[in-house]
């Protein structure tokens, strides 16, 4: 079986976070045809930064039906992607999907229906990337203790929004909407994408967060550890998403953190913006 690390955009609390799972098959008879987009998260991060392989990028957006991203959230997302790579196109392409009745998702569940429904891969000078907008929780979720997903990434071109969470959670906000909680998602679980935090990639300079593992070490995180940077982890600091979103609106800034001068240089060495 292929291993795929799932990091992922939680709430704690309403936190920020991410974590790794466990095994899981890989994709099935068209591996070959597909390779290029079966790699580890981060591997493909200076294909999609640079144009050295790639000059259009092609985002699959398949989404169940009702659960559809905000147009307000996939504008910003592209604009994100024109500022942070040297791609000269990026398109979207929409699909509506039926529900899989599922009360909650597993990592194995998701990469079934991405083998079912995906329809994009690389092609020539186009990358494909694929995100799956879904109507039910991840199963590792944990409501007893609000430790909620938003999204995650598993692979180097693939993502998931658990959509109906994304949902819950800002619609607790006033002064944060739905498509600022769904950019904010997109754009952290791109920054893995892209190789951050040393990802299949080296940092140019060392800012990985790091926590104590279950055997008392200390390890990193994939995180930045530079405060208010986009791929920042809150989660043993206690600082939830929507709160740190809610006073950034409140001092008249943006609510959607953006990458720091560090994640900025890495994105650079490996040929980003």
């Amino acid at each position: 079986m292929k291993k795929i690390a799932l990091y992922a955009l939680c709430c704690f609390g309403i936190l920020l976070s991410c974590s790794k799972d466990s095994d899981i098959t890989s994709a099935g008879s068209n591996t070959n045809l597909k390779a290029g987009n079966l790699l580890t998260t981060g591997a493909s991060a200076r294909d999609l930064l640079s144009n050295d392989n790639f000059d259009n990028l092609l985002i699959e957006i398949a989404y169940v039906a009702g659960f559809e991203p905000t147009f307000e959230a996939i504008s910003n997302f592209e604009e994100f992607l024109l500022a942070r790579t040297y791609k000269e196109n990026v398109e979207f392409k929409f699909t509506s999907l039926s529900s899989p009745s599922e009360e909650t998702l597993t990592l194995e569940e998701v990469v079934d229906l991405e083998e079912e429904n995906r329809t994009q891969y690389n092609d020539g000078n186009t990358m494909a990337v694929y995100i799956y907008f879904a109507d039910a929780p991840t199963e590792s979720d944990q409501g007893d203790e609000n430790l909620v997903t938003l999204g995650a990434v598993y692979r180097n071109t693939s993502m998931v929004i658990y959509q109906s969470t994304v949902e819950d959670i800002a619609n607790r906000s006033s002064s944060v909407s739905i498509a600022d909680v769904e950019t904010a998602t997109l754009l952290h679980e791109f920054g893995h994408l892209f190789g951050l935090v040393n990802l299949s990639t080296q940092s140019v300079n060392e800012h990985e967060e790091t926590i104590i593992n279950d055997d008392g070490n200390e390890e990193g995180n994939n995180h930045c550890n530079v405060d208010g940077c986009l791929m920042r982890s809150e989660l043993e600091f206690g600082a939830s998403l929507l709160k740190q979103m809610e006073k950034n609106t409140s001092k008249g800034l943006a609510s959607i953190p953006d990458f720091d001068s560090e994640c900025l240089l890495d994105l650079q060495k490996y040929g980003g913006r």
